[in-house]
């Protein structure tokens, strides 16, 4: 899946979402993400959005494509470690290699649950989700504990043993009232010990004041208002887990495939990793 994000919600009062509602006119950020990695389930106004954000980075297109690489070679990293349980947060449209392809390739038996509140991501996911171990369920990552309970989880994924959370740009669509540190708590209070975080936040260290504040307008017309974050505070958010080695770092420096050379992202910079859920203690940076 990919798209990563966070739709339609009641403005930005915390109030539930009407996730019934679907309007083509209004730009969806899971649209926009699919426009921008080259998919084909997007509509004018969320071209539009697009094209406005290429306007102000030219590098954007290189950054997506930079943090959708770091997802897979994330999940698979998991896989690779035995981990067969993956929950995947805010997962946006289906595309090309699929969180459950990527695992179900290293271990066949591994279950992977697709949660999404955007109706649009959720029809299509079950629409072409028809794999063994595979679900999709509505649900938003701002009540985590909905989507733990919720039967169509439990009847594929064992909370009693480790899980890998998967909260790939996804964060940077919640606010901060809406209490971002406090949603990754809650999971690390839910999961076993040994879960896993992968995560990744999209980061304006290196965009400028204007930059940020066209960004914040474009997307504030969109069906999910963006809160694009610095490094710093993207670690505060964090700060009840503890990042792996390297750390918290640009996706494109998070273990990089040696045989694929880098692109240049500029400043279109998302910062991810892999976290220990159930480890307390200062962030590690890289």
């Amino acid at each position: 899946m990919d798209g990563h994000a966070v739709p339609p919600r009641s403005a930005d009062h915390g109030g539930p979402p009407n996730m019934s509602r679907f309007d083509a006119t209004v730009p969806n950020a899971a649209r926009i993400y699919d426009y921008l990695l080259g998919g084909k389930n997007h509509f004018p106004a969320d071209r539009e959005a697009a094209a406005e954000l290429l306007e102000r980075s030219s590098h954007i297109r290189a950054g997506v494509r930079a943090n959708r690489n770091f997802l897979e070679r994330a999940v698979r990293e998991c896989a690779r470690r035995d981990y067969d349980q993956f929950i995947d947060l805010g997962s946006g449209l289906p595309t090309q290699q699929n969180v459950h392809q990527v695992v179900q390739a290293v271990n066949p038996d591994a279950r992977v649950v697709y949660a999404d509140n955007d109706l649009m991501a959720v029809t299509h996911g079950r629409a072409l989700l028809n794999a063994p171990g595979v679900t999709m369920l509505q649900g938003d990552i701002r009540r985590p504990d909905e989507i733990l309970n919720a039967p169509a989880l439990t009847e594929l994924i064992d909370l009693r043993r480790p899980v890998v959370v998967v909260a790939v740009a996804v964060l940077h669509f919640v606010s901060d009232r809406e209490d971002p540190a406090g949603i990754i708590a809650r999971l690390r209070a839910r999961l076993a010990p040994g879960s896993r975080l992968v995560v990744s936040h999209a980061c304006t260290d290196e965009a400028s004041d204007e930059q940020i504040a066209e960004g914040h307008a474009i997307y504030a017309r969109s069906s999910s208002p963006a809160a694009f974050r610095r490094s710093e505070d993207i670690a505060v958010i964090l700060t009840t887990c503890t990042m792996e080695p390297p750390g918290l770092v640009p996706v494109s420096e998070w273990k990089p495939d040696p045989d694929i050379p880098a692109e240049d992202v500029g400043n279109a910079i998302f910062l991810g990793g892999i976290a220990d859920l159930n480890a307390y203690g200062p962030l590690e940076r890289g």
